[in-house]
């Protein structure tokens, strides 16, 4: 069981399904959303069970897609895209150790100009 939430603990969440490996995405919209990159795992959105959501909101982040945050304390918590049956999670809201590592990088062309990427996982211009 791998366990959740926001800074506050307005929300809370569980899921017992296996975590997808972690992508950092460097696009423009995640790093406006997380300060920085936004790094997440996966689940089904079937498989994710919201235990306590008295703070989540969710943003129309785009014409296809949505992100769930805290409207209490602001942690950006999920990504989900209209046409996927999987809801993004973001990794540093989980409990505890995961066991994840990075597997890719995407969108690095729109990456901040003053960071570099230094793991070894692979880097792609796009999704």
């Amino acid at each position: 069981m791998h366990k959740g939430s926001c800074q506050c603990g307005a929300v809370t969440y569980e899921t017992s399904a296996e975590l997808r490996p972690v992508v950092a995405c460097h696009c423009t919209q995640c790093r406006k959303t997380s300060g920085h990159f936004w790094a997440a795992t996966q689940v089904a959105t079937t498989d994710l069970n919201i235990t306590n959501d008295a703070g989540l909101k969710w943003f129309r982040a785009s014409d296809s897609a949505r992100r769930g945050f805290c409207q209490d304390c602001g942690s950006s918590l999920f990504w989900e895209m209209d046409s996927e049956p999987n809801t993004s999670i973001g990794a540093g809201t989980l409990d505890g150790k995961t066991g994840l590592e990075i597997a890719k990088h995407i969108f690095v062309k729109d990456k901040g100009d003053y960071y570099d990427i230094c793991c070894h996982a692979p880097q792609i211009d796009t999704y």
